[in-house]
């Protein structure tokens, strides 16, 4: 991450900003469920569906946002079983309409990980070629690019 953030930084717009994320991964038969919390006690369920391949992938999600994460998780796990828990610190840059997100994922270690935000109708090739674009300028090679989510890859780590 440190030999990242130099990359970083002379292409944003804005940040970095620093976000930690509590993330409770559910049982779900349709994609992935998973809570939110942050430290300020608010929180957002996130469902969303994305294939796990390397490089840049389409994602669908749905967030609605909590007030109450802690009696939400008690009781989403109470319901479908709880499927994995990922704490990570995030350093947040907006590169264009890229999120650009620099994450230290506990039990796991540094990462990058692009989000690039599509209009209504647009082509996800699109996305597709400013992600490489991102990642040629960032120096990023296919085989630093990783298939699963961290929660898989801590279910692995048996961590």
């Amino acid at each position: 991450m440190d030999a990242l953030l130099p990359r970083v930084a002379p292409l944003a717009d804005r940040g970095p900003e620093l976000i930690l994320q509590d993330d409770t991964f559910f049982a779900c038969p349709n994609g992935r469920l998973k809570l939110r919390a942050f430290p300020s006690g608010a929180g957002q369920l996130i469902f969303y569906a994305r294939a796990d391949q390397a490089g840049p992938k389409e994602s669908h999600y749905i967030l609605s946002a909590t007030a109450e994460p802690d009696s939400l998780r008690a009781a989403l796990t109470a319901a479908w079983g709880e499927n994995g828990r990922v704490r990570k610190t995030r350093t947040l840059f907006l590169v264009g309409r890229t999120r650009v997100h620099l994450d230290r994922v506990q039990g796991l270690g540094d990462f990058l990980e692009l989000e690039v935000v599509l209009a209504d109708g647009e082509p996800a090739q699109a996305g597709v070629a400013e992600a490489h674009a991102l990642l040629g300028k960032l120096g990023i090679t296919p085989g630093q690019l990783i298939e699963t989510a961290y929660v898989d890859l801590l279910r692995a780590a048996g961590a």
